[in-house]
């Protein structure tokens, strides 16, 4: 295959061909973990929600492993300001929300949040859907292998405020690790990483993928910080 995002018959599909080594972890992981081991917000049993899709991509920087965030604008009607992986609503041009209209989404949203070259990426790997009560979002993370880099950054200033990546061994890092507390008094896993606060739906998965891939080192729990926090 020429082309990282695996086409068959005009589908897109998902490959392990060829992955490095140190997401051997990572790629187990999404074979075995199980919707309620990601969080307890599950998409609704009558079917309602917005299909969404993210892009969870995983590519190789000068620190090893790293991911691709970016952070939204803080003029946005939901999630203002908040650091987290491109992605968006399905359009109806993304075919079949029960086929591979997920991957195309979540390519498409990347590419227009962060101007990746979807070429370049290597999906191998779908989480089970979770649910963002907050926006009635019903998301598929997507993962991928960022196999050919491209050049990223701000597409549009009224959507993102930038765009960066973190290594994973900053989000592995204990001192990075803390807990925010939630006006509604729910307590989640955040990252203080690259001068942001990445905390919610993003710092879920992050956590769950670190704790499930292994890669996870003990942490303070009860360190805590404000959501308003400020590098």
């Amino acid at each position: 295959m020429t082309h990282a995002s695996h086409m068959h018959d005009g589908e897109l599909v998902l490959s392990t061909d060829g992955l490095p080594g140190w997401l051997d972890p990572v790629v187990r992981a999404v074979e075995t973990v199980r919707p309620r081991q990601l969080s307890r917000f599950l998409p609704p049993a009558d079917g309602t929600g917005r299909p969404s899709a993210v892009l969870i991509l995983f590519g190789e920087g000068e620190r090893g492993p790293e991911l691709l965030l970016m952070e939204r604008s803080g003029s946005l009607r939901s999630h203002a300001g908040q650091p987290a992986f491109p992605g968006g609503a399905l359009d109806p041009e993304d075919g079949d929300p029960q086929g591979d209209a997920p991957l195309r989404a979540a390519l498409r949203e990347a590419e227009e949040e962060t101007g990746l070259d979807p070429r370049g990426v290597q999906l191998f790997g779908v989480l089970p859907k979770l649910y963002i009560p907050v926006s009635g979002f019903v998301v598929t993370p997507v993962l991928g292998w960022w196999r050919e880099p491209s050049p990223v950054g701000v597409v549009d200033p009224a959507e993102t405020a930038r765009v960066f990546t973190v290594p994973v061994a900053d989000l592995t890092d204990p001192a990075h690790r803390v807990t925010t507390v939630h006006p509604s008094g729910h307590r989640g896993p955040a990252f203080l990483v690259e001068s942001a606060l990445v905390w919610g739906f993003t710092a879920g998965i992050i956590d769950r993928l670190l704790h499930f891939a292994g890669w996870e080192r003990p942490w303070d729990r009860d360190k805590q910080v404000p959501l308003d926090w400020r590098a």
